[in-house]
């Protein structure tokens, strides 16, 4: 009885977090196979709002027709 008071919740918040969790298409072999920081197509290290060039890579599926993004100070 004891087990079940711990592997219950310990089991819907598992299935919780499976269901609740999105798939992420942008990996770090992109990153690797065009030499370049997240952050280059990324709004934020992290996050999943692209930038300009994000929504243009994500497009073109290649850099070669896609703005350099602006330097962030």
């Amino acid at each position: 009885m004891k087990t079940w008071k711990v592997a219950l919740p310990a089991g819907i918040l598992m299935a919780g977090f499976l269901i609740c969790t999105s798939a992420s298409y942008g990996t770090p072999a992109f990153a690797k196979k065009e030499n370049k920081k997240c952050v280059y197509c990324h709004t934020q290290m992290g996050k999943k709002d692209l930038n300009a060039t994000g929504k243009c890579y994500k497009e073109n599926k290649s850099l070669e027709k896609c703005p350099v993004p602006e330097e962030k100070k």
